[in-house]
């Protein structure tokens, strides 16, 4: 895949919302067969498109981009044949596989905006609107017909059609599902849910954190406050619904490397065990006596 057609593939991913990792190398030290300039994307399924280095060097670029989809942080990775020191600003990879010289990739995850559905016209609403615009938010009005890919919902209605909205959002496994009420209107909304009790906990009510919020601009700020802590929480408080990454890893048995144990690396299936590899030498050797490398 050449440059422009990384890009246009990238411009499209953005178009659908589909998240990605964007990789291109900044440093290419001979003997290597990636150049500076060279890119690529990495999906959620750990597939490449583009080049950024031979087959042990994609599965180094594939591990760290499924870690990224996760923390949606950029990184810029250093894989280097010899053991070096951790380096101020880089994350050093020691890749032994490599045939020479080192790799620095600067690696970006592509997370598409959050996507918040406000049902209600009051002051608080238009709040809501306003901040999340600014905090990069895609804030739109309910629109119940279509709730895949909405990050959260937040009832501002003052007690016109709650309860449908919010079993709804529930049902529908909104990750944020947020009402604007007093404490005790919030109670007495929760219990009027027809929804089993485990589904009504899921409602955040009243919604924000406890800042000592009291104009609409500030309880606005306060929830968006709270979807940002449970978004960044590590844990399952709040899972995305953009990125539903679990990165998981394997120990090729030949050369020890870390690779990513998904469908896209290279594998193989041996009585009914899978094994993930970096290189299809090292698959190979395997394939020939798993025995000596099962029992190692």
């Amino acid at each position: 895949m050449i440059m422009s057609s990384v890009h246009e593939r990238a411009e499209r991913l953005r178009a659908e919302r589909t998240p990605f990792v964007h990789a291109r190398v900044v440093l290419a030290e001979r003997p290597t067969s990636a150049n500076p300039g060279d890119e690529a994307i990495i999906l959620e399924d750990g597939t490449i498109e583009g080049f950024v280095g031979g087959h042990c060097a994609v599965a180094t670029v594939r591990n760290q981009a499924l870690e990224l989809l996760r923390s949606g942080d950029p990184i810029l990775l250093r894989i280097t044949p010899n053991p070096e020191d951790n380096q101020p600003g880089k994350i050093v990879v020691h890749n032994h596989c490599l045939s020479g010289g080192s790799l620095e990739i600067f690696m970006e995850p592509i997370i598409p905006a959050p996507i918040l559905q406000v049902f209600g016209e009051s002051p608080i609403a238009r709040a809501l609107q306003n901040i999340g615009a600014a905090m990069g938010y895609r804030v739109h009005d309910w629109d119940g017909s279509n709730l895949q890919g909405v990050d959260a919902v937040v009832v501002a209605s003052h007690g016109n059609d709650e309860e449908l909205i919010l079993e709804h959002a529930i049902k529908a496994q909104v990750p944020y599902v947020g009402l604007i009420a007093s404490p005790k209107r919030a109670a007495a909304v929760k219990e009027s849910l027809d929804l089993p009790d485990h589904q009504r906990q899921v409602l955040h009510s009243p919604a924000g954190l406890n800042i000592g919020a009291r104009t609409p601009e500030e309880i606005a700020l306060s929830i968006f406050a709270e979807i940002t802590e449970l978004r960044r929480a590590p844990s399952d408080a709040m899972p995305s619904k953009q990125v539903e990454v679990t990165p998981l890893t394997a120990i090729d048995p030949i050369c020890k490397m870390t690779v990513a144990a998904v469908e896209t690396s290279i594998h193989a299936d041996v009585d009914g065990e899978r094994w993930y590899f970096c290189a299809p030498g090292c698959k190979k050797a395997f394939v020939a006596n798993p025995a000596a490398f099962q029992q190692a």
